[in-house]
């Protein structure tokens, strides 16, 4: 039997000070705007969404400014202990990784693999069915209950006693009840 251990250096991106270690940030994601788009678009026009992988997408980009990294944990250098090391490709952590990362995907073919239907994507459940397409967050419902000790919390369809007399608040603001 085979073993293989993967190990995955990261640097410490968080210690990195705005004006100091780097100028501008770069993050490439979606609108949740674009997502509902796409998602309303797809479901019109009775199209099932696909989704893929990227293989080794985030490690391949050059980073042009000047970054270094301390030496990590049990892989110091004995003759060097004080050195750091600079940077010639992104690691995990490092502000200017994405913006690396993405200007390479941007003139490079990577490697996919098609993973199936779309069912999760960025915190959305997607169900793409004859009937329609619908979204949901009940996994991440049940993880913030769960986090918070509640997950054996009983379910209501009302979040509210339904016989509770409401006053108006006559010196309150109006609101637009539809957006509740």
């Amino acid at each position: 039997m085979v073993v293989r251990n993967k190990a995955r250096l990261v640097a410490q991106g968080f210690c990195q000070k705005e004006g100091i270690d780097y100028e501008e940030t770069f993050a490439p994601v979606a609108r949740l705007e674009a997502i509902r788009i796409l998602l309303a678009f797809a479901a019109s026009k009775g199209f099932k969404l696909q989704q893929m992988d990227v293989k080794s997408a985030f490690l391949n980009g050059f980073i042009e400014e000047e970054v270094y990294v301390k030496q990590p944990p049990g892989f110091e250098s004995a003759r060097f202990p004080d050195r750091v090391y600079k940077l010639k490709k992104a690691l995990y952590g490092p502000k200017q990784a994405p913006r690396a990362c993405f200007a390479e995907q941007m003139s490079s073919e990577f490697e996919m693999s098609l993973m199936g239907e779309l069912q999760f994507f960025l915190g959305l459940q997607i169900k793409q069915g004859s009937k329609g397409t619908f979204v949901h967050q009940a996994k991440y419902t049940r993880d913030i209950l769960k986090k918070f000790n509640m997950g054996d919390s009983k379910p209501m369809t009302t979040p509210m006693s339904t016989n509770t007399v409401l006053d108006a608040d006559e010196d309150g603001e109006a609101v637009d009840q539809k957006e509740f």
